[in-house]
């Protein structure tokens, strides 16, 4: 696959494990919704080996945190093992759009953060999930801030520009 292509491709979750021996797969998705995997025909598989391929869901199920996804042609465990760590990837128009003020997290990665006095924090390289809100990990200068999510600290996000804006609180800067 070229770059040009891969530039459209989302990854909207991975195979985490197994689950029982008929097939079926634990699936961690990004969003937390199945809509997305639900609505697609296929999945392009992008496994831990490099290579790639699609894939067809035919039941997708809650289980707990993750999802159980079974795969059309997938029908014992020693089939799927090797797909466990694989991203599932969909093309971006394969997305619905997001509502305003929400981002898909594929956005948000490479954003160069900064606080609104304009010092510069360094790149967003990582989402977080955690029960409340999520975190954004964001590196630069030798250094790490977890920066909270939420619509007090994030001032601003503009992708046309490639920047997040934040009004850290008191002593956020300085774990």
């Amino acid at each position: 696959m070229n770059n040009a292509c891969d530039s459209k491709l989302v990854t909207i979750g991975r195979i985490t494990g197994t689950h029982g021996i008929r097939g079926l797969v634990k699936v961690h998705l990004y969003s937390g919704d199945d809509a997305t995997l639900r609505s697609v025909g296929q999945v392009l598989l992008s496994r831990v080996d490099g290579s790639r391929h699609y894939v067809t869901p035919t039941g997708i199920q809650g289980h707990g945190r993750k999802m159980l996804l079974s795969l059309a042609g997938y029908h014992g465990i020693n089939e799927v093992l090797p797909l466990v760590g694989g991203d599932l990837l969909v093309r971006r128009d394969q997305l619905p759009e997001p509502d305003e003020g929400e981002y898909y997290w594929t956005d948000l990665i490479g954003l160069r953060v900064s606080t609104e006095a304009g010092d510069d924090l360094g790149t967003l390289r990582e989402i977080i999930e955690t029960g409340s809100n999520d975190v954004y990990v964001v590196k630069g200068a030798g250094r790490e801030f977890l920066i909270p999510a939420t619509d007090d600290v994030v001032r601003g996000i503009d992708l046309d520009a490639g920047t997040m804006t934040v009004t850290p609180f008191e002593g956020m800067l300085d774990l």
